[in-house]
């Protein structure tokens, strides 16, 4: 018997209502995630990476946001808790990653607090407890000298260290389940590679799943295991990393992958202009009666702009939602 998700997300949508008409920020949306697993969510600005990470903790406004469908957390529908039980699973057993480190910190208090404020909330520790209790986690995110970093604050420590504190905050209190959100953005190359490095060697030791949303897809080839690509809200191709890398399915996912510079290119002097995907991604105001892409795909047909495709099996464990989408063989 096949041991059921950790995560389990059916049918989501978050719909905000608007001066303008309601905005369908996430349409639609299914996926899962399994213990000790690394899920992408992949796709531009806009598409609703983000709107699912903050609906999956419950953190959007009501009103003017709505969230919809079910959200299973270890068997609890997410979307039926109340407040109060909402907080307790909130940064305990679900944690999240927040895209600014620095807007994300409290300015005022040292980090040594705001971890330790985490703990003693979740945990009931004492204050002395908290606080060797942060020193411990600035020590497994690799910050050198904690017991000293404890007592400074935000704007005190460099933007690497500000990340790999919001790190040691988020997993603070042993969580299943950890969301980053662009964990890597405003980070120069180098430092982007040493946080992906301890986050994959964390996923190891603490055993957490992982919801890792970006829109960097060198990002999702080191260290995701299966990826969702999202456009205008919806899922429009899921696969493990390395079947979409080699043989992408929907004309979305091939182009994103087109637009990707490729090491050592201009090296022989043929270098090719870039790929880009022409066009402007639909208003989320407007219902959308067929594909999504249709007004930017290259092989959109009269089909597409009618009939929505369904995510379809094109390979083995591999879906796409697209009604010229090569199939392959599928074991019976």
């Amino acid at each position: 018997m096949a041991e059921k998700p950790l995560l389990e997300v059916r049918n989501l949508q978050t719909h905000f209502r608007t001066p303008d008409g309601v905005n369908r920020a996430v349409d639609g949306l299914s996926f899962h995630v399994n213990a000790g697993e690394t899920v992408a969510i992949v796709g531009e600005s806009g598409c609703g990476k983000s709107v699912t990470a903050m609906s999956i903790l419950r953190l959007i406004p009501e009103p003017p946001g709505k969230i919809a469908g079910e959200i299973l957390f270890q068997g609890k529908d997410l979307a039926k808790l109340s407040e109060p039980q909402m907080r307790a699973i909130r940064g305990n057993e679900v944690s999240m990653i927040f895209q600014e480190p620095m807007t994300s910190l409290n300015p005022v208090l040292t980090v040594g607090r705001q971890i330790g404020e985490t703990v003693r909330l979740h945990q009931g520790l004492g204050r002395q407890q908290a606080e060797a209790k942060a020193v411990e986690m600035l020590r497994l995110v690799g910050i050198p000298a904690p017991e000293r970093r404890v007592k400074e604050y935000p704007h005190q420590l460099s933007g690497g260290m500000r990340q790999r504190v919001m790190i040691a905050m988020a997993l603070a209190c042993n969580p299943q389940l950890l969301i980053a959100d662009e964990p890597t953005t405003a980070l120069d190359v180098t430092i982007q590679a040493q946080i992906l490095d301890l986050m994959r060697d964390l996923k190891h030791r603490v055993g957490a799943a992982i919801v890792l949303i970006t829109h960097d897809l060198g990002v999702v080839a080191e260290v995701a295991e299966r990826v969702i690509v999202m456009y205008a809200g919806r899922k429009v191709e899921e696969a493990r990393v390395e079947d979409l890398f080699a043989n992408p399915k929907h004309p979305y996912t091939q182009g994103l992958l087109g637009a990707v510079p490729k090491l050592g290119s201009s090296l022989d002097g043929t270098t090719e202009r870039l790929a880009e995907i022409p066009g402007l991604v639909p208003s989320l105001k407007k219902r959308i009666d067929g594909c999504v892409f249709a007004g930017r795909c290259p092989k959109v047909t009269e089909l597409c702009r009618a009939v929505a495709p369904a995510l379809e099996p094109k390979a083995p464990a591999h879906t796409a939602a697209c009604h010229y989408a090569e199939k392959e063989l599928l074991a019976a």
